[in-house]
């Protein structure tokens, strides 16, 4: 493991996640179980996995459920909650900004929390020679969302919003998903990240969703976010019940690990 590793990591997981219902009726979409594991429980053990100490999650629809579940201390992860009480009128960039003082508290890795993934993409970002990093994979027929177009260098040049299996043209641009997995230093934080954020919500975005945030910071801003290919790993963002039967079945052959107990304080 690189001694620069992050040892901190922010979750966002305050939306409703309605394109879940009726799975979301009582429960936030990271609760929703792969296979028998939470989609949350799955992210705080491969931050665990990879060094990673303390971990700062945005909470906001059934925000109690996620604290039961997650408690104070999760393996040996500490946990501490920021809650938006606008998650039902306001974006991912929203609540990143509410949780700027862990932004700002060193190194970071930043997750989506509809996310299932395999704990080795963090470990490519961990071991990518830039500091700031953020984890695609090749856009395919089954993807939508936002794409990020790369450079010869390896790098992020910009970003292509509400992207279909109709956006993947022939003779067009090679598309990337960003898998909202993300790894920023903490200088980048401090002096870039977070001051684009209190401009956004300052000026009343606070619909703003992160790629959003990025595609700003690297178009207009200069942000080098080196693209970390995770062609060869398994990973599906899940927003709909179609999404979680994908997951399910890509990982259908997992081998769970030790179940971890979540303590309350």
């Amino acid at each position: 493991m690189t001694t620069n590793a992050p040892k901190n990591a922010v979750i966002l997981a305050a939306g409703i996640g309605s394109r879940l219902r009726p799975l979301t009726g009582l429960r936030p979409k990271p609760l929703v179980e792969v296979n028998g594991t939470p989609i949350l429980h799955n992210a705080l053990r491969n931050l665990e996995a990879v060094g990673v100490e303390e971990v700062t999650i945005v909470v906001g629809y059934r925000k109690d459920a996620i604290q039961y579940a997650c408690g104070s201390r999760f393996g040996r992860l500490e946990i501490n909650y920021v809650e938006s009480t606008i998650f039902d009128r306001t974006g991912s960039a929203y609540s990143l900004w509410l949780a700027r003082d862990a932004l700002l508290s060193g190194d970071c890795y930043l997750l989506e929390g509809d996310v299932f993934f395999e704990e080795d993409a963090l470990r490519y970002l961990m071991m990518a020679k830039a500091t700031d990093a953020a984890a695609v994979a090749p856009f395919n027929a089954l993807m939508e969302g936002s794409a990020a177009l790369l450079s010869d260098g390896g790098f992020i040049s910009g970003f292509r919003m509400k992207q279909t299996a109709a956006s993947l043209l022939e003779d067009g641009p090679r598309l990337f998903k960003t898998m909202n997995l993300l790894r920023f230093a903490a200088p980048t934080l401090r002096s870039t990240i977070v001051p684009a954020l209190d401009d956004i919500i300052g000026s009343g975005a606070t619909r703003a969703y992160t790629e959003e945030l990025l595609s700003y910071l690297v178009e207009r801003r200069g942000l080098q976010l080196a693209a970390v290919r995770c062609d060869d790993l398994r990973w599906y963002e899940i927003d709909s019940t179609d999404d979680l039967r994908i997951a399910e079945s890509m990982f259908a052959n997992r081998t769970e690990p030790t179940s971890v107990i979540a303590t309350a304080e």
